[in-house]
């Protein structure tokens, strides 16, 4: 059951028809069949109605979904469990409004987008990843093009690395492994560098551009930059020195943001991110592995206030 291989939405919505299965299925990834207490450690638990238990140490009721982000939710395991599906295999995603409609619209759009930060909150597993050896660093910048705007609607002085309309991203990939993108106030040095310092190790190699923002980096890795206005994305002195993956992994982004939601605020754009480098990190896994890997690292509850005062 767990090591399934999902090759169509169809299969896991035959696997997982009713919310027993659900649960059963999270009991069995979750506890390995012998329920466990979230509030104490080796507390004995009794069974009792309607899929509870209780721990005999705190007297507290709890389900399998408590602490997990479907502690709560009024929507059956059985539409989670195909959203989650839908997110991780969509390259591009999925919108609340498409996701409305592929439940059967039985849910607002406004619930499906709630269920939808829910898993990218989950998704920020693979994100925060510490990185060595050779690692690409660049900056993206999410927000519309000033030239494809209306004219009453066009932003001054918003060319270039300006962030006047548009929220920085700064970006990292290590050759042969896992990518890190953190959505920042800004491109200046004393906001790349300190997440430089914190996510590649200590005497790595450092690709980027010629930004100024990594001038002074050289104290922490060995960096090589690369003059985009004379060069490109790589060297012309030496193949190894590019930064071909991560402007790739950029392209991939914002054609996903761009197609596939008509805007996504600030606030919520490092969720969106973290969407994207799951998908990014997890791409050579097999879907059913995925799908379980992710119900595995589910311990991340978001409650609807929360979203709306992030």
């Amino acid at each position: 059951m767990f090591n399934k291989e999902f090759n169509s939405l169809i299969e896991v919505i035959q696997q997982y028809s009713t919310e027993e299965a659900c649960i059963k299925h999270l009991e069995e990834l979750y506890w390995q069949g012998v329920p466990t207490s979230p509030f104490v450690e080796g507390s004995k638990v009794y069974t009792c109605k309607n899929g509870k238990y209780r721990c005999k140490e705190s007297g507290k009721y709890f389900t399998v979904k408590t602490g997990t982000m479907f502690d709560g939710t009024r929507i059956p395991l059985t539409a989670w469990f195909a959203s989650i599906y839908l997110v991780i295999n969509h390259k591009k995603g999925i919108s609340s409004l498409q996701l409305q409609r592929d439940l059967g619209g039985k849910w607002s759009q406004k619930t499906c987008w709630c269920l939808l930060m829910r898993i990218r909150k989950a998704l920020g597993i693979e994100n925060y990843n510490e990185l060595e050896g050779i690692v690409e660093a660049d900056e993206s910048f999410y927000g519309g093009k000033n030239k494809n705007r209306h004219a009453n609607k066009k932003v001054k002085n918003s060319q270039g690395r300006s962030f006047k309309d548009k929220t920085p991203i700064v970006g990292l990939i290590q050759r042969g492994g896992k990518m890190t993108a953190i959505v920042t106030k800004d491109t200046q040095k004393d906001s790349i560098q300190p997440i430089i310092r914190k996510y590649v190790a200590k005497g790595s190699t450092l690709i980027s551009d010629d930004w100024k923002g990594y001038h002074g980096i050289e104290s922490h890795v060995h960096h090589y930059s690369i003059k985009h206005a004379d060069k490109g994305y790589k060297s012309d002195y030496d193949s190894t020195i590019h930064t071909n993956n991560i402007e790739g992994s950029w392209k991939i982004m914002k054609n996903s943001l761009r197609d596939m939601y008509n805007h996504v605020s600030r606030k919520h754009l490092q969720a969106y991110v973290n969407e994207f480098v799951f998908r990014y990190n997890t791409r050579q896994i097999k879907s059913g592995e995925r799908f379980n890997y992710l119900l595995l690292n589910s311990n991340v509850r978001t409650k609807y206030k929360d979203l709306i005062n992030a």
